[in-house]
């Protein structure tokens, strides 16, 4: 992780670690990695990500620390901050519950005036396509080490659109690349480096 003066994540409280290491790792071997999202990488090397840990404990106090996460991210000018993860590992760990709450983090963008500005995109441990078995390999890659919503910058993500000429095709290389790593492949990114 970035510990630049002005790193964006130096105030994280030390209880927090673990979960932002966990979520750090994903990032780099998975997300990066395996590049299932070519617009990961930049903002994370350049230290234009912000990562918070949510203790919250109901979806009420969720939804109130995600509202404050958007204000401060959205306070933030995109050269010094690009992007967002708000890891909430104590609440919506049914993936159901958290796919729900999915629509009422929409309607918070919205209601904060930020539609246009932000928009909020899903990771979760048992994420699932609509229409794909649980086991599926194409759901690993939505699949975080705890449920988490990622803050966009709409303006990012239209760069980004406008630079890559088929943007579907990410879904499909990313189907192609969980195939051909398989589940055994998978498990294999997450074994220690020194073990």
């Amino acid at each position: 992780m970035n510990d630049a003066p002005g790193d964006l994540n130096a105030d994280a409280l030390p209880e927090d670690a673990p979960y932002i290491a966990a979520t750090t790792r994903w990032l780099e071997r998975a997300v990066i990695g395996l590049n299932l999202c070519p617009f990961a990488r930049a903002p994370h090397v350049q230290g234009k990500l912000r990562l918070r840990v949510s203790h919250a404990r109901d979806t009420d106090a969720l939804l109130d620390e995600l509202c404050g996460e958007l204000q401060s991210l959205n306070a933030l000018p995109p050269d010094e901050c690009e992007t967002g993860l708000l890891i909430h590992p104590f609440v919506l760990t049914d993936f159901l519950d958290y796919n729900d709450f999915l629509d009422v983090a929409d309607a918070a963008v919205q209601t904060l005036g930020l539609e246009g500005e932000w928009q909020v995109a899903s990771f979760h441990p048992d994420y699932q396509f609509a229409d794909s078995p649980a086991d599926a390999i194409e759901n690993y890659s939505n699949r975080s080490p705890y449920p988490t919503l990622h803050l966009l910058r709409e303006s990012s993500i239209e760069r980004a659109m406008e630079a890559m000429s088929d943007t579907d095709s990410i879904y499909r290389r990313n189907i192609d690349t969980l195939q051909r790593l398989g589940t055994d492949g998978w498990k294999a990114l997450w074994r220690d480096d020194d073990g």
